[in-house]
């Protein structure tokens, strides 16, 4: 016998064997159940979901031999071994006709048709006809189907399938039940190939089965189709065919999302020459345009589902793995700096069909994304607030990156009041800023629910005033812990410092020259406290702090699992947001280790952690049992999770 592709070969004879089409094989069963048949079915919805394969289930059930109760047929599904089954199955039954409506759509196919459906079934009880692709019947063909479907005979059923339920006159509709599909979920797709590569004994990887469950796009049919291509092609190790994801991402002709990454940090950071060079890696590699921008717009589409409904949510259709790394995109990024690059990528991935230089255009939609976080919004612009070029909607220089970011709201403020430099001995003072219409808008952009400085915001104060004053009430919290800190330099500010919010700004912009470790420890662990991070607070207070080029390294005393539970992605994100106010332009990684206590400014020599009073770890410190434990075990308390409902 000839080979059957795997899409023919596993194609489900039953109701419950259809994937991720429960709502139409219930209704189904319920209808066969109380005799509540109708004359006419239209099933429409995406390529290769069933729709075809539900009609024939159903034509079997309706036409199965075997009695519903006997030992071969214990419920409405069809048994599959009777004759009617057997011939539906096969295709050559004389009272199931499947017709491609593509080819006979004309109005003398269907006067044929209506003619025959006179006539009574040849041995089954119903007489059905299939029509695939109906959206292709003519509107002529269609008028002349209309008497039949309004009354037609008992023996008849209708069954239409179609990618386009609109072009299907309302007419013939509203004769109809007519049945949405939906697209198959990534879990039940990747369900199927897994059930598939074992039945098959195919040796394939985790990573490689999501890799086709993500190529399907929905689509069973497509995912089985590119599974049987990489089956082709695949190398075989010990007499199975061995599917790798690296094996089939060079079939697809795509690249790995690490690569997309990697390219948002790049424009996170404003680094044009490295997106560019990024790109001409890739395209020298023999990647095509087209096919890296249709790529990048699904990535930034997951990154934005990610930021707008969480690294969980059902909007995402992917593996874990590629959820988290999404989520990690996202965190780069506001919601609006998202929605503009989707839009800017769409544009470009239009651009590239009718364009010759395909290669300019994807390097020009590129480019444009790391200009696009010059952009301030357009509230901030009418509110007349400082830090925007005169005359233009841009950044002033130096003022941060990131439409609607912290860091741009502290630098649009700093820019102006603080760079007034005394002469002769006097200080003058900065004119208030002009308080913004727009204020809970931007705040509500910029810092989100629950993020650093919400409480500030609550009480009126700017996103970059809360960060700001996070650092000066942080120098009260940590004063005791540092050794080595040195002492800010307010220029041009004559009211005492910590006592009003230009003085806060002076002391988180003001400083000459980049800011130092030891200041950006002290910002950085006050915002994390502010803002009910205390336990990630003094584990970082703590930690070793080193410069490794353009990046500040803190290696923590914890270990892997426990850093990613005290230093979460909305910790990380705060950290971030501090130094980016500060005008800190390195990046902050957090890593691992069994040393980190001892760089920290607990105290000379020390690795106890630091206690702040009233926080969860002095609670703990002081618990009996907390206490009786260490005696017992000469144990050391090195971190403590609140998990207490802060509400």
């Amino acid at each position: 016998m000839a080979y059957q592709v795997l899409a023919r070969k596993y194609r489900p004879q039953k109701f419950a064997d259809v994937a991720g089409q429960d709502h139409v094989t219930r209704t189904l069963v319920n209808a066969l159940e109380q005799g509540r048949i109708a004359h006419g079915y239209i099933f429409s919805g995406h390529r290769g979901i069933g729709k075809t394969t539900i009609a024939r289930i159903l034509a079997m059930a309706l036409n199965c031999r075997t009695a519903v109760g006997d030992e071969k047929r214990p419920t409405q599904e069809p048994c599959g071994v009777c004759d009617s089954c057997t011939e539906i199955r096969a295709g050559n039954s004389i009272d199931v006709l499947e017709i491609d409506a593509a080819t006979n759509r004309g109005i003398d196919e269907v006067r044929e048709l209506r003619e025959a459906a006179r006539y009574r079934p040849a041995r089954d009880k119903y007489k059905i006809w299939i029509l695939d692709e109906a959206h292709q019947i003519t509107d002529a063909a269609f008028n002349a189907l209309l008497k039949t479907l309004e009354e037609p005979p008992d023996h008849v059923v209708f069954m239409m399938a179609t990618t386009q339920p609109e072009d299907i006159p309302q007419t013939i509709r509203s004769r109809c039940q007519h049945f949405s599909f939906h697209a198959v979920k990534y879990d039940d797709i990747l369900a199927q190939l897994k059930s598939i590569a074992a039945q098959e004994a195919i040796d394939a990887e985790d990573a490689a089965l999501a890799l086709l469950a993500e190529a399907g796009d929905g689509s069973m049919r497509d995912a089985l189709s590119i599974m049987d291509q990489a089956i082709a092609s695949a190398p075989v190790v010990a007499g199975k065919p061995h599917l790798e994801s690296e094996q089939i991402r060079e079939l697809m002709g795509s690249v790995p999302n690490t690569v997309f990454e990697r390219l948002m940090e790049q424009i996170s950071a404003g680094q044009t020459a490295a997106v560019v060079e990024e790109l001409n890696t890739l395209l020298n590699a023999g990647n095509s345009p087209s096919a890296l921008a249709r790529q990048f717009v699904r990535y930034l589409r997951n990154a934005l589902m990610a930021r707008v409904g969480g690294e969980n949510t059902d909007l995402l259709q992917i593996s874990a793995d590629e959820r988290a790394r999404a989520a990690r995109s996202a965190m780069l990024f506001s919601e609006e700096d998202l929605t503009r690059f989707l839009q800017v990528m769409l544009r470009t991935f239009d651009d590239l069909n009718y364009r010759q230089e395909q290669r300019f255009h994807l390097e020009l939609g590129l480019v444009k994304l790391v200009h696009l976080q010059r952009l301030l919004p357009i509230e901030e612009i009418l509110s007349g607030s400082q830090g925007t070029a005169p005359g233009t909607g841009l950044r002033a220089p130096g003022s941060g990156q990131g439409s609607g970011g912290l860091g741009s709201g502290l630098g649009a403020r700093a820019a102006g009041p603080v760079t007034q430099v005394p002469v002769a001995g006097q200080v003058r003072a900065a004119a208030p800023a002009r308080p913004s219409p727009f204020e809970a808008d931007r705040d509500r952009k910029t810092v989100g629910e629950g993020g650093a400085g919400s409480e500030p915001a609550a009480r009126g104060l700017s996103p970059a005033e809360s960060v700001a004053r996070a650092a000066v009430e942080s120098k009260a919290s940590y004063s005791s812990m540092a050794a080595e800190a040195k002492p800010p330099v307010a220029v041009g500010v004559a009211e005492p410092l910590g006592e009003s919010t230009e003085g806060a700004l002076a002391l988180a912009a003001a400083a000459e020259g980049a800011p130092d470790l030891d200041r950006i420890r002290e910002a950085v662990c006050g915002a994390l406290a502010s803002a009910g991070h205390e336990t990630a607070a003094n584990l970082i207070h703590q930690g070793n702090w080193a410069e490794q080029g353009n990046a500040i390294q803190v290696e923590l005393a914890v270990r892997k699992t426990m850093l990613a539970l005290t230093v979460n992605a909305e910790a990380e994100a705060i950290c971030r947001k501090t130094m980016k106010a500060m005008g800190a332009t390195q990046k902050i990684a957090f890593v691992p280790g069994e040393n980190g206590a001892n760089g920290g400014k607990a105290g000379p020599g020390s690795g106890a952690p630091v206690v702040i009073a009233g926080s969860a770890q002095s609670a703990a410190m002081e618990n009996p049992l907390v206490k009786k434990t260490k005696e017992l075990f000469n144990a050391d308390i090195r971190s403590v999770l609140d998990l207490r409902d802060k509400n």
